[in-house]
């Protein structure tokens, strides 16, 4: 058996929505995202193998969407959460091997967003001259915010949560848009985690102070 045997069947349609077929591709990555973000708003260990799952799914529909950045950003994923599943285990020092949610840095703060302004411009101009994207500029931008988004959340910054906030609030209607119904309501129930996400992260922290004040006395 080939690989597009096997491919071929994830494409058919399942069901439909709003007049438009929906493939096994676009629900089992709905199902595989929401689970993702599911594990890691509670800190679970699991999101990285779910999470790269998640991100083989989306390589095939966004493949197939026209939306070349996001489909190449599933690969980058990937990496990044190799990386991540490895930080989140051996980060946090002798003695302490969990990785702990912490602020983020000015320094940090300047570094991701000069990353951010400087991908988006750079994928814009790109998508627009290479590809036949019909939104590159949007598609640009999801790119960078969740780029810089993941590396938050593979270092523990709480402040990673408003980066995902504002890539999904571009995603929403870049989605519907490409008439992919199901992900844009998935990036809905992505929004609402991420807010789950971000309460759960700054309420960890805070429990950390009192311990970090103790300790220096």
């Amino acid at each position: 058996m080939s690989l597009a045997d096997f491919l071929d069947p994830l494409q058919q349609p399942l069901v439909t929505v709003l007049d438009t077929p929906v493939s096994w591709t676009e629900v089992l990555g709905f199902g595989s995202g929401a689970l993702c973000v599911w594990l890691v708003a509670r800190q679970h260990l699991a999101n990285w193998p779910i999470g790269i799952a998640n991100n083989l799914f989306f390589i095939l529909l966004f493949t197939q969407s026209g939306l070349y950045a996001d489909a190449g950003l599933q690969i980058v994923f990937i990496a990044l959460a190799a990386y991540g599943w490895w930080t989140w285990t051996h980060g946090g020092g002798p003695g302490s091997p969990d990785l702990p949610v912490r602020s983020t840095t000015r320094t940090e703060w300047t570094w991701l967003l000069a990353a951010g302004a400087v991908g988006t411009v750079a994928l814009t101009v790109l998508l627009d001259h290479a590809t036949d994207s019909t939104v590159p500029f949007w598609d640009a931008l999801t790119t960078a915010l969740s780029l810089t988004a993941t590396y938050g959340q593979c270092r523990k910054l709480v402040e990673s949560w408003w980066l995902w906030i504002a890539a999904d609030v571009v995603y929403i209607p870049l989605y519907a848009y490409k008439e992919l119904y199901l992900t844009s309501l998935l990036y809905v129930g992505f929004l609402t985690l991420c807010l789950i996400g971000l309460r759960n992260w700054k309420r960890d922290l805070a429990g950390q102070r009192p311990r970090l004040v103790r300790v220096a006395a």
